[in-house]
């Protein structure tokens, strides 16, 4: 009963999104960074996590348009809990637009959920989300027709222990380790036995 009341409301809000859908915030309509959050699409969120008794998301939730997006269809931040989208959605047809958002929702539901406790990015709880706002399978990344900036990466690390390699296009600047390696040896907790090692050219 309490799944089938969650999938009444979800569907109801579906409804709202479609009537909100028909006017969307035009993208090159901001002037500057506060005329680029998008109010409807914020209310569409705002009521879509209270219907999930997500009530700190609800009440912080944001969507705004970042015209500097040029490949992600959408990112979402947390704990700031703000959800961005690019403007190259605004064309596509608005099935696509839905389906970005709804993706980048269920990622802030996913952090929110898990506090303090680390979550993969498109781990279980995410999969979780994306089911309850019926995206059900959704993939970690889009396959939108955003034009992708190929960039060389000229730069190598690589775990001492495992011996994973990681390739970057700028350099890391901060002490970074293999978190894999922390994750099983250490409670996910840093240490310097699997600390990254620059691989020279």
């Amino acid at each position: 009963m309490a799944m089938g009341r969650l999938m009444s409301q979800l569907e109801f809000r579906w409804i709202s999104w479609l009537r909100v859908q028909c006017s969307p915030v035009a993208p090159h309509e901001f002037q500057d960074k506060a005329d680029k959050t998008d109010s409807k699409l914020t209310a569409w969120c705002v009521e879509t996590s209270k219907s999930l008794n997500l009530m700190e998301l609800s009440r912080r939730v944001q969507v705004c348009w970042n015209p500097r997006m040029q490949t992600t269809a959408g990112r979402a931040w947390w704990p700031d809990r703000v959800i961005e989208l690019n403007p190259k959605l605004a064309p596509l047809p608005p099935e696509e637009l839905w389906r970005t958002l709804k993706h980048e929702l269920a990622h802030l539901i996913a952090y929110e959920r898990a506090g303090r406790r680390y979550t993969e990015p498109h781990g279980q709880e995410w999969r979780a989300a994306c089911a309850e706002l019926g995206i059900a399978g959704e993939a970690p990344y889009h396959t939108l027709p955003f034009k992708r900036r190929r960039l060389k990466r000229n730069y190598a690390y690589i775990c001492p222990h495992c011996l994973t390699s990681l390739q970057r296009v700028k350099p890391i600047r901060r002490t970074v380790a293999c978190y894999a390696c922390c994750r099983k040896f250490n409670n996910g907790a840093y240490h310097t036995r699997f600390r990254l090692v620059a691989q020279k050219p």
